[in-house]
């Protein structure tokens, strides 16, 4: 399943009553970097897994309107809807595992029952208590676990929350990550919020006590280990390179490609339009803004990497370089041709402005 842009409270309405179960709209800021991490990160993958519930995201820089509408304070946050557009609940913050977890406990309940903690209706992590509900109980229950583990790089299932723990071990190990990492970077889940997932765990990991720290899916331990790996240097290159895997390096050409669609039409230059440090690089401005051209640029002499690289990534070896929804249009020269021969818009792709030769 594909997570759909919302940018109207008709497109919300409309997404709802486009099937007769669950719908979870997120609302995040490209801004709010927990919020990103959540659209892009999670949500697609929750979409995957999720089948039978649609999701929706609203970019509330773009439209603020759903998020005044829904009661919405802060991003990220998530609204539940039924099929008539009905809100069910919310749910605030940046945590993955609770998402996850209410999201799996309302998709699998009738909407009338889906608001609210509780339920008698089984399959429902908080309330089944682990019973014999069913031949696919058991399994289903590890699907969930394994689901929770891979919801961060980094999971800690601990009494209580990073910010407020609520026994000493799960206290100790929050501490000891928050010295080798910043807390944004791994999650927790509070397993006296769950009984379900707290005895679930137990036998899934066999591993019988908490707090249990997971790295990348895999059980390290518990409070001793993760004291032990603290002490011998293990533990913070086990974070380090998890944490660097999860966020990918950035080749130098994916830094190019960003570059150029960072604007609708992009100016690769020396200096900037106000200040154009070579003749070629000013006449190329001057052109763009005579046509009433609306522009983006980049300074190439403030980065050698890019300045070097997009030579071999382009196949144009001097600048100016002129680019358009990322495609190149030429140096100097070539766009004097064009524009001499009044096919500089039709080549860049974009409309004439009125009164534009």
């Amino acid at each position: 399943m594909t997570v759909t842009e919302i940018s109207s409270t008709a497109e919300l309405h409309a997404l709802c009553a486009s099937h007769s179960g669950l719908t979870a709209v997120l609302l995040w800021a490209p801004w709010h970097p927990p919020s990103v991490h959540l659209t892009t990160k999670v949500l697609d993958r929750l979409a995957a897994d999720k089948t039978a519930v649609r999701f929706g995201k609203v970019n509330t820089d773009v439209c603020g309107s759903i998020a005044t509408s829904l009661g919405a304070n802060q991003v990220p946050f998530v609204a539940f809807f039924d099929p008539k557009g009905n809100k069910l609940d919310t749910l605030a913050g940046p945590d993955a595992p609770a998402l996850f977890d209410k999201v799996t406990k309302m998709a699998s309940r009738p909407l009338d029952v889906a608001k609210g903690s509780s339920c008698n209706t089984c399959p429902n992590l908080k309330s089944c208590g682990g019973g014999e509900c069913g031949s696919d109980t058991k399994t289903d229950l590890n699907a969930e676990l394994k689901g929770l583990i891979n919801y961060s790089t980094v999971m800690l299932f601990m009494k209580g929350s990073k910010l407020e723990p609520f026994c000493k071990f799960s206290k100790q190990a929050v501490g000891i990550l928050n010295d080798l990492t910043s807390p944004d970077s791994y999650c927790t889940f509070d397993i006296l919020q769950n009984d379900t997932v707290r005895e679930g765990l137990k036998e899934y990991s066999n591993w019988k006590t908490y707090p249990q720290l997971y790295i990348q899916g895999e059980l390290i331990g518990g409070v001793d280990i993760i004291k032990e790996m603290n002490e011998d240097g293990s533990l913070k290159e086990a974070l380090e390179g998890a944490l660097a895997n999860e966020q990918g390096e950035e080749t130098l050409e994916d830094r190019m490609r960003g570059i150029i669609n960072r604007e609708p039409v992009m100016l690769m230059m020396k200096g900037n339009p106000e200040e154009p440090k070579c003749g070629f690089s000013r006449k190329m401005s001057d052109l763009l803004k005579s046509r009433s051209i609306q522009f983006g640029s980049f300074d190439i002499l403030s980065d050698q990497e890019v300045r070097e690289g997009l030579k071999s990534y382009s196949n144009w070896q001097t600048y100016p370089q002129l680019y358009s929804r990322g495609k190149l249009i030429g140096g100097l020269d070539i766009v004097l041709e064009l524009d001499e021969e009044g096919s500089l818009f039709e080549e860049m792709g974009i409309d004439s402005p009125e009164g534009s030769k």
